[in-house]
């Protein structure tokens, strides 16, 4: 519902996007859900490719895919969000010459986002959203003038980009990005290669899901809470088996079987106190669970 929303206030038509329409000036394109919104050469592509960042569509595959097909033509824009979505979309942007605009992190509703593109990436202006929308409109009416992008950087850039398009990681050379790391994928156990760029550190496994630290803690996160909650759920439902077999022992008039089985159940309830206690403790994951 996101296009017929914005329609509504935007002086500009709004759609949402479709596989391989071609890109026309003064359009505004909105993504699908549960889709990819990529740029190749002068069109847009909508692909069910890995989830990046825990999240399809993603912002760093589309200021990726636009980075390579526009270098230093294009603007990136991050404004509110959580986690640190659109750091290393920001930072393929910045590599192939484009211009990087984030808004101030005071003003955003969730600051996460800005602020983790402030931090790692060499950004060109942070303003209100009223201040950017006026250096949007000053840039789009002027020639680019972003640096020419070094030599052979934009290889990952591709890479990462066919990934996102074609979802075929190991043919798109996903093992290439970087050296095997100690963690693995939680979406599909995979290995994770570690990719580093400058001072962002993100992970890639060989089926194409990418995660930047932040999210592969949350994701981490998700299922400590998800293996806790199903422990939990297993301990009690021990203690309900014994109890009804000690009520059965009793009711037969085999009180050391019930006697025992009552022991089990006492002492199972007291094991299962600190873990139920860990698992409702709200300071156990933290704000790092925030997605």
């Amino acid at each position: 519902m996101l296009a017929p929303i914005l329609a509504r206030t935007c002086a500009l038509p709004v759609k949402a996007a479709v596989d391989r329409e071609a890109i026309v000036p003064g359009q505004v394109y909105v993504a699908t859900a549960d889709r990819h919104l990529l740029i190749e050469g002068n069109q847009v592509r909508i692909t069910r490719g890995p989830r990046e960042g825990r999240a399809r569509p993603s912002i760093d595959a589309l200021f990726r895919s636009a980075s390579v097909a526009h270098g230093e033509g294009v603007i990136g824009i991050v404004l509110s969000g959580a986690l640190d979505d659109g750091t290393a979309g920001a930072w393929a942007i910045k590599d192939r010459g484009g211009v990087v605009l984030v808004q101030q992190p005071a003003e955003a509703m969730h600051d996460s986002m800005p602020e983790s593109v402030i931090r790692h990436v060499s950004v060109d202006h942070v303003g209100t959203v009223q201040q950017l929308a006026v250096i949007v409109a000053s840039l789009v009416g002027s020639p680019a003038q972003g640096l020419a992008a070094p030599a052979g950087s934009d290889e990952n850039l591709k890479v990462e980009t066919l990934i996102a398009m074609e979802g075929d990681g190991l043919k798109a050379g996903v093992m290439e990005l970087g050296n095997i790391s100690k963690y693995t994928c939680p979406d599909c156990h995979g290995v994770l290669v570690q990719i580093e760029e400058g001072s962002i550190v993100r992970f890639r496994c060989h089926t194409g899901h990418a995660f930047s630290l932040m999210t592969l803690l949350a994701e981490v996160n998700e299922s400590i809470d998800t293996g806790l909650w199903d422990t939990l759920r297993a301990i009690e439902e021990r203690v309900m088996l014994l109890r009804q077999m000690e009520r059965l022992a009793r009711d037969a008039s085999c009180v050391a079987d019930a006697d025992r089985c009552k022991s089990q159940a006492d002492e199972t309830e007291r094991r299962l106190k600190p873990l139920r206690e860990l698992v409702l403790d709200p300071k156990f994951f933290g704000h790092d669970q925030q997605a």
